[in-house]
């Protein structure tokens, strides 16, 4: 068995019999779904807006321990319970060797992961504050973009195992090269990636493993191969003709 990456391989059970006429099942990530698997430090997963990536994501990381609202295996807090049951059906395939740190990072839910903090640190401790480790300065007091910064610069220290969810949504595209450069430090710290993106600077990471949802579900792709990039590049290449046939009548 290899040592890394610390996850491997997801299956489904093969004990647990899905409806795949009802959500979660219904969605094209989950279509003609047997498993996944995960060769790569980096590991994206992309696909259009409802297509089941970000639920897949989700589900990937509470299989794994994560709070499903996002954060470390020792958070547990819950604001509302909107996690669907796929965790349930799946079976995880991990390396023997067991990572040292880990976060799961999900943007809509990132506000409730700082109240919780915050909330942690009002209790009596003898350590250090938990803020402590996430730069020392409270997330509320940060524009969600210098949070998302300050979290991923301060508090993964690498071996570890990071689970994102559409981590672009807080970010500039210069703050995205920022988050490039650090995962790619992380990673040579023996670091796995696995993210949800829709973003194609993201997604430029060198000789990341790339899932796409397709019509037919999951399949792997090449970066040019994306829509994400095709369209990306077609805009910047001449924006005034795309806009023109988007604004004809």
């Amino acid at each position: 068995m290899q040592d890394f990456p610390y996850l491997q391989k997801v299956y489904l059970k093969p004990d647990k019999c899905p409806d795949f006429t009802c959500y979660p099942f219904n969605t094209l990530s989950m279509k003609g779904f047997n498993s996944l698997e995960f060769i790569k430090p980096v590991t994206f997963i992309i696909g259009e807006n409802g297509s089941g990536k970000s639920t897949l994501i989700e589900a990937i990381a509470t299989a794994f321990g994560f709070n499903p609202e996002g954060g470390t295996k020792n958070f547990n807090f819950g604001t509302r319970e909107s996690h669907s049951k796929l965790f349930e059906f799946l079976r995880l395939s991990k390396s023997y060797k067991t990572p040292k740190d880990g976060f799961f990072l999900r943007a809509e839910s990132f506000f409730n992961l700082a109240t919780n903090i915050e909330d942690l640190d009002k209790e009596p401790s003898m350590g250090p504050k938990v803020i402590e480790s996430y730069g020392g300065k409270s997330l509320h007091e940060q524009s969600h973009g210098e949070s998302f910064i300050s979290l991923i610069v301060n508090r993964f220290s690498g071996n570890g195992l990071y689970i994102l969810d559409e981590p672009e949504a807080a970010l500039s595209p210069t703050r995205q090269l920022t988050l490039l450069a650090r995962m790619n430090q992380l990673c040579k710290s023996n670091s796995q990636f696995i993210i949800a993106t829709h973003s194609p600077i993201i997604l430029a990471y060198p000789d990341a493993q790339i899932y796409q949802v397709t019509n037919n579900g999951l399949e792997l792709t090449n970066y040019e191969d994306t829509e994400h990039y095709a369209i990306t590049k077609s805009f910047l290449l001449n924006p005034e003709r795309m806009l023109n046939e988007l604004f004809k009548d």
